[in-house]
């Protein structure tokens, strides 16, 4: 994935993705990841994964409609890599503006 994916800045988050036309299962799936250079202690990096996934699990049906509708799926890693901890109306910006972009570029 990291190899042959397309990758695009939406800061905080670096996201590589993978689309695949002939897909099983979900229509999507993730990877989140948060790296330990940046962060020492496990405590923030859980804390920075919770709010990618929490950011993503509530913007995520127009991205899961628009892949049903094209009858694609998507492979999607979601990296962390902002210095500092970031608050949850950051990270919430940072995920829909990735989203709207991995929306437009499937088109």
């Amino acid at each position: 994935m990291f190899a042959q994916g397309n990758v695009f800045i939406s800061y905080p988050l670096r996201v590589v993705y993978i689309e695949q036309k002939p897909f099983s299962g979900a229509p999507v799936s993730i990877l989140v990841s948060v790296p330990k250079r940046r962060f020492k202690r496990a405590v923030q990096r859980n804390r920075m994964k919770r709010l990618m996934r929490e950011a993503y699990r509530l913007n995520k049906t127009e991205l899961l409609r628009h892949c049903q509708e094209k009858e694609s799926g998507l492979l999607i890693a979601f990296l962390y890599i902002g210095n500092e901890l970031c608050r949850w109306n950051e990270m919430e910006t940072a995920m829909c503006k990735a989203l709207n972009i991995l929306k437009e570029k499937m088109e």
